[in-house]
């Protein structure tokens, strides 16, 4: 989809690729500009309430467990084994501010997702590959290594993906 010209400009403030993907997908003009903050200095113990105060995030919630960006080879893999026959949850937020106005608006959104049995060597192909290293939770749904081992989703994979297009499209004409 072509970029449409729209009579405002966007700011995506995050160099996350999935979010960039999403927002050029969405047909939108974008500049980026990020903020030099360490996010795991932001904790909340809600999920909810962590997106919100980082207001780009998204987070991973296993078993009540808040997951971030793995660690490690080792936490990747476990993180993997454990959505194995089981399920997980993203939270995800977006925030939208006019900057003429100075209106916000924010909201976050939650996606259940439910896990057949992962064979342990789809999952060292996914750590050994080593993407998932760096996505809240090393979960990645639309990955085709995942995807035949995902049951059911309730909600939407750009939402998991990190930016909700729907969520967005109306925070944006909520502020204009």
């Amino acid at each position: 989809m072509a970029a449409k010209t729209r009579p405002f400009k966007i700011i995506l403030g995050s160099s996350s690729n999935s979010r960039k993907d999403i927002l050029t997908e969405m047909g939108y003009d974008f500049t980026i500009m990020t903020a030099d903050i360490d996010e795991k200095e932001i904790r909340m113990e809600k999920p909810e309430d962590l997106v919100m105060a980082l207001a780009e995030a998204k987070v991973v919630v296993y078993e009540g467990v808040i997951r971030e960006k793995p660690s490690s080879k080792e936490e990747a893999r476990q993180f993997i084994k454990g959505y194995s026959g089981g399920r997980a949850a993203t939270v995800g937020s977006v925030l939208v501010t006019n900057l003429t106005t100075g209106t916000r608006r924010g909201e976050w959104d939650r996606v259940e997702i439910y896990f057949r049995e992962i064979p342990d060597e789809v999952i060292e192909k996914l750590v050994d590959e080593g993407v998932v290293l760096y996505v809240a939770g090393g979960l990645i749904i639309e990955h085709p290594l995942i995807l035949p081992f995902i049951e059911k989703v309730e909600g939407t994979t750009d939402s998991v993906m990190g930016l909700p297009k729907a969520l967005t499209e109306k925070l944006i004409h909520e502020v204009l």
